[in-house]
């Protein structure tokens, strides 16, 4: 009798060590304003402590569920190597890349980064389409896909490894044009450079971004975060969230 209570027992443990497993782990990056830190520090353990466009959208998706969640703020490739090791782990917001298609299950997008070509305040320069842009020499952040795509096509592109200075390089005339996202790109300028009203030229190319979790997730939960977008798309509260972000 004693042994089978406790055989009971351990079942019992086990069964409780295994439904707390089931609670997912989230990781994203300090991409302001998409996701960032409410303090200013470049790490956050705790979800109150991380806000943003992507971040708000992203808890208004979780909180439509019964999951248990946490979410931190860890640097890109920490975030990415957890959720490609772990089950449960997920992290936003991310390109669907070809190389990362394999290992994640998808879920969005959450929102869209514009690759956007800016000019100085009161610049004249207008442009038609990118080709137009060859004309100009355009500041861009070292190791960015943005960057990375106008070089490889030829373009102008001097890249610099402070994204926030191309701000500063742009009204003193170093640079024509600066090649950043539609939205955070302004925000760097104004935080980083004091530079405000920057001229949108053009809009060349969208990226959809994601919540991009383990392929071997818990199937109930990945139930759970589809139909929990989906409920997020239809009330119109994906499309508020992002409205109040200026986009």
């Amino acid at each position: 009798m004693l042994r089978k209570s406790g055989l009971l027992l351990t079942l019992f443990l086990m069964a409780g060590c295994a439904t707390a497993t089931e609670k997912l782990r989230i990781y994203t990056e300090q991409y302001p304003p998409y996701n960032m830190t409410t303090n200013g520090q470049p790490f956050a353990h705790k979800a109150r402590d991380v806000t943003g466009l992507c971040t708000d959208v992203m808890k208004a998706l979780l909180d439509g569920t019964d999951l248990e969640y946490s979410i931190k703020l860890r640097d890109l490739s920490y975030g990415l190597k957890r959720t490609k090791q772990h089950p449960n782990h997920g992290i936003y917001c991310v390109s669907k890349t070809e190389e990362r298609k394999p290992f994640f299950k998808w879920i969005g997008p959450l929102s869209t980064i514009e690759w956007t070509l800016f000019a100085k305040p009161g610049s004249s320069i207008e442009l038609e389409n990118l080709q137009d842009a060859r004309d100009y020499q355009i500041g861009g952040y070292r190791g960015d896909v943005m960057t990375g795509y106008l070089a490889d096509k030829g373009f102008d592109v001097s890249a610099i490894s402070n994204n926030g200075l191309n701000a500063q390089r742009l009204v003193q005339d170093q640079i024509d044009l600066w090649v950043a996202d539609g939205l955070a790109g302004p925000y760097l300028a104004a935080d980083a450079s004091d530079v405000t009203d920057l001229k949108r030229v053009l809009v060349f190319r969208e990226t959809p971004m994601y919540l991009a979790v383990h392929k071997d997730t818990d199937p109930v939960i990945l139930k759970a975060l589809r139909e929990g977008y989906q409920r997020l798309v239809q009330s119109g509260e994906k499309e508020t969230i992002t409205r109040s972000y200026g986009l």
